[in-house]
């Protein structure tokens, strides 16, 4: 413990007083102070000014990180037919139907994405008590409830990331591993926040971004300049 809590306390001690910095000095901190003996995952949390329990102020949507995400994504695909042959073709680890719909009832849910076709709904509809709270329900707003499965599953592997607002207004994600170049970091956290600018609701009011802060798993968050963030 007295080891994890020096190098804990000499992060916290590098980022000391560099707040709203730019992009890329934030990642330069991270990767210097990210020592743990894993990849650590770079992520970013955004403070939105909207209250998701408005449905007018709902955050949600889709990004494509230019880099990929460094992390395997399991996919699952609720189809029938073709559409589960031509799932299975694309690479999906799991596919099924009504079959699947017990297999995740009983608790076991082996996936880091869900797909379906249209058709599928009706059944995948009634599992939402147990993949909404994980953010897991099909949604054909960000392209998961679609009758082309296999662009789906393609997309899902090659990096693609989901976003929502939760309670307090805030959007968190992964986007990267620390041993990625600070070049593709920085591209994908500002084709991150370039989507959460494009998701602004109708009924946002006042400051959009608020807030905007990167760490590793491990590390200390560092805030970022939200306009440095915003420019392209």
């Amino acid at each position: 413990m007295a080891k994890i809590g020096k190098r804990t306390r000499a992060a916290r001690e590098a980022v000391n007083g560099k707040q709203n910095v730019t992009v890329e000095e934030a990642i330069d901190l991270i990767k210097t102070n990210a020592r743990a003996k894993f990849d650590e995952t770079v992520e970013i949390a955004v403070n939105l000014g909207v209250d998701p329990r408005h449905a007018d102020q709902m955050v949600r949507g889709v990004v494509g990180l230019p880099n990929g995400t460094g992390k395997t994504v399991r996919v699952a695909v609720f189809a029938r037919g073709p559409k589960a042959e031509e799932a299975e073709a694309a690479g999906a680890d799991i596919v099924g139907a009504e079959d699947l719909m017990e297999t995740v009832q009983g608790g076991e849910i082996n996936f880091d994405r869900c797909i379906a076709t249209p058709d599928m709904m009706p059944v995948v509809g009634r599992l939402g008590k147990v993949l909404g709270p994980r953010n897991l329900m099909p949604n054909p707003k960000v392209g998961t409830v679609t009758m082309d499965v296999a662009q789906a599953v393609k997309d899902a592997k090659g990096g693609q990331v989901q976003f929502k607002a939760e309670k307090a207004g805030v959007v968190h994600a992964g986007v990267g591993k620390a041993s990625f170049s600070a070049e593709q970091l920085a591209e994908n956290v500002r084709a991150f926040i370039s989507a959460v600018n494009k998701a602004k609701p109708a009924g946002a009011k006042g400051t959009y971004v608020k807030r905007i802060s990167l760490t590793s798993t491990m590390g200390p968050g560092v805030s970022v300049d939200v306009g440095n963030a915003a420019s392209e």
